[in-house]
């Protein structure tokens, strides 16, 4: 077993142990694992231990790296987890799974224009800045109805 497959375990077991402690069912918890500053080897062999799940922070670097191994496991869920600018809300629809990062209007139009355009629905998340830390992304927990 490569010690990335061993790692791997070893997280899965503590998400499998908090869950528990929780009173929570582990299959209810999703690993994300970022494949942020990984080459596409790395994220080769975290597929060849079962990893299926994969969060990017930028649309460019997916572009690089997740085509091919999307063709080659089409199990394969991909989460956009940064800030997406709106000229690349069509790439985003055409490669990402999941889309974490909407914190604005002119995104979430752009987004959906997009999603009908390529008849593609990703699932989209909101992001809320629960801290309201303005060096932090996400939209504010007061703004958030609005922006739903």
């Amino acid at each position: 077993m490569s010690e990335l497959a061993t790692r791997l375990r070893a997280v899965e077991k503590n998400i499998a142990n908090a869950a528990k402690a929780a009173g929570r069912n582990s299959t209810s918890v999703t690993l994300v694992a970022v494949g942020k500053i990984h080459g596409q080897e790395n994220i080769r062999e975290a597929l060849l231990a079962g990893q299926r799940v994969f969060g990017e922070n930028r649309v460019q670097e997916a572009q690089q790296k997740f085509p091919d191994l999307k063709a080659q496991y089409p199990d394969l869920c991909l989460h956009l987890i940064g800030p997406l600018q709106t000229n690349k809300a069509g790439q985003a629809v055409e490669l990402f799974d999941v889309i974490e990062s909407i914190d604005r209007p002119k995104l979430a139009k752009a987004l959906a224009k997009e999603m009908e355009h390529r008849g593609k629905r990703p699932v989209c998340f909101i992001q809320v800045n629960t801290g309201e830390e303005p060096q932090k992304g996400g939209i504010f927990p007061e703004d958030a109805d609005g922006l739903i």
